[in-house]
């Protein structure tokens, strides 16, 4: 019995040395299974001990919850990849963007394009280290490349993956107004604008990056990608490894888009019902998929499809299924009924169009109505009369406004206690998941480097508004106000992006009320509500 014992202890002693060594071989990778489901070898343990994981089972499924502190992280060659990933996503995104379906190129592309490079200049660099035993010692090659190297990198290209809001003022003002703004000042209002978003971001990540309930499905893609290309995985009989499968996607996708996108390009919508009466305006009202309502028409291009909503695959089920009825609901019932009943004129204007029409359904000039100063010219509006919204523009516009109550009212709803919960735990330590407690580990950035980001950043917009007055046309009172609405929808917005996967872009009618003869004043206070709630995500 006691030699059984002993042989018994000895084996299970080498099977931990085994494990010991098998975590130091693989300490820069994410090994860990997601859910434990090996039982305890302890006596005094009759039943298997369950891991910590996330309450979310997407994100238990998903995300490991392993850690190697240790793991070299601000790199040479991160620093090389990820600000060249930044720059070269920012400028193919801005250049898209003007397209009239816009081809988004998101960090998920820099994500994969950075894995041959890495594991490249980990091959070539040279392994020495400069100004050794010093407190600035480095090398330009620590080791393998490792997946908390390519997490940094894929988050700088997510930060030049998104287009500016300020860009598009700037755009308008040229194209739609004839005028011109020096480079200097558009590039203040382009960097004010984006910097203010990173002070709101740090003050509210206590309310939505911490809480557990806070799992921004979009986010499970990358790490579900990230450990296709980090984790070793032994193939299966007859089947593919993930990393295998994602090659075999990958290779089909890109070989299948060259038919949408430069041989076959009328798969970007089909519209049937248009060929077979191609000379009923009913007809086109109704199917086409360019411009009118759709109803029938099949588009075969992945960029068109994801284009304004992102990937579908990436979103709950329950946020797809209610995006689907919504879109039903204003597109097959309001719309039709709104236009066919000639609600405001409705059928003397196309049914789906952005532009802007005279009473009498023709484009309205809109350099007419603004003077030399680029102020509203009241006597030249009436002269030339209303303006006017095709039904669609019309109701989508309604809508929006609609859903930002609905926002507030269901964030009060649902997570309101939450909320309150957070706000009196300020100042006190509170229960956290597994994933915010192995976060603790590291140093984290002070709160108050976010507060004198925003601080600062307000007051460089209020003075430079108040010196270039003449071109901004944007009171102080005008950036204070910007700020409140922005700082008051942030949080709920963010809520359901994070639980939804669904942005909700917030513009007002205020700026028109309260800045009626500054064109640029009003454009700049929906800019900036715009893009401070935006850029938080």
């Amino acid at each position: 019995m006691a030699s059984s014992s002993r042989h018994e202890h000895q084996g299970q002693e080498e099977e931990e040395d085994q494990e010991h060594q098998e975590h130091h071989r693989h300490g820069h990778e994410i090994t860990s299974p997601l859910l434990s489901t090996r039982p305890s070898t302890s006596r005094t343990s009759p039943e298997p001990q369950e891991e910590e994981n996330s309450p979310i089972e997407q994100v238990a499924l998903t995300v490991p919850v392993g850690d190697d502190p240790d793991t070299p992280v601000l790199t040479f060659r991160m620093w090389v990849l990820g600000t060249a990933s930044c720059f070269v996503l920012s400028f193919l995104n801005q250049f898209f963007w003007y397209r009239k379906e816009p081809l988004t190129i998101t960090a998920i592309s820099a994500q994969i394009a950075v894995v041959p490079l890495g594991h490249l200049m980990a091959a070539a660099l040279p392994e020495r280290a400069f100004f050794r035993g010093r407190p600035y010692e480095f090398t330009l090659n620590p080791g393998p490349f490792n997946v908390k190297e390519h997490v940094l990198i894929t988050i700088f290209a997510n930060a030049g993956a998104g287009t500016v809001y300020a860009i598009h003022i700037v755009t308008a003002v040229r194209v739609f107004y004839g005028k011109q703004l020096t480079f200097f000042v558009s590039l203040l209002v382009v960097l004010t604008t984006q910097v203010l978003g990173f002070g709101w971001a740090g003050i509210l990540r206590r309310y939505l990056v911490e809480p557990a309930t806070m799992w921004w499905p979009s986010n499970l893609v990358q790490v579900s990608l990230f450990r296709a290309l980090h984790e070793k995985e032994e193939r299966r009989k007859g089947g593919f490894t993930r990393n295998q499968f994602f090659m075999v996607a990958f290779t089909c996708s890109f070989i299948y888009y060259i038919f949408p996108g430069y041989l076959f390009q009328m798969l970007t919508s089909l519209s049937w019902i248009c060929w077979v009466f191609p000379y009923s305006v009913l007809a086109q009202q109704l199917s086409s998929g360019l411009h009118g309502l759709g109803i029938g028409a099949i588009g075969l291009d992945w960029a068109s499809i994801s284009s304004y909503l992102g990937s579908p695959l990436a979103s709950p089920w329950f946020a797809t299924a209610n995006v689907a009825a919504g879109f039903f609901i204003v597109m097959y019932i309001i719309t039709p009924i709104a236009y066919w009943f000639n609600f405001y004129k409705a059928q003397t204007f196309p049914i789906f169009s952005s532009g802007l029409f005279t009473s009498t359904g023709q484009k309205y000039n809109i350099s007419a109505i603004v003077d030399s100063h680029f102020h509203f010219d009241i006597e030249a509006y009436e002269k030339n009369g209303p303006l006017y919204l095709s039904t669609v523009f019309a109701v989508t516009y309604g809508v929006g406004f609609a859903s930002l109550t609905a926002t507030i009212v269901h964030v009060l709803l649902f997570h309101g206690s939450e909320i309150l919960k957070l706000s009196k735990s300020a100042f006190q330590e509170k229960r956290v998941d597994i994933h915010t407690k192995l976060m603790r580990r590291y140093k984290q950035v002070p709160e108050w480097w976010f507060i004198c980001i925003l601080i600062a950043n307000i007051v460089i917009t209020i003075f430079a508004c108040e010196y270039y007055i003449e071109k901004l046309q944007l009171p102080w009172w005008g950036v204070l106000l910007a700020c409140a609405i922005a700082f008051f929808f942030t949080l709920p917005i963010g809520i359901i992006t994070a639980t939804t996967n669904q942005v909700r872009i917030l513009r007002t009618f205020i700026s028109s009320h309260t800045a009626l003869e500054h064109q640029f004043c009003n454009s700049q206070i929906s800019l900036n509500v715009d893009s401070w709630t935006e850029h938080h995500y």
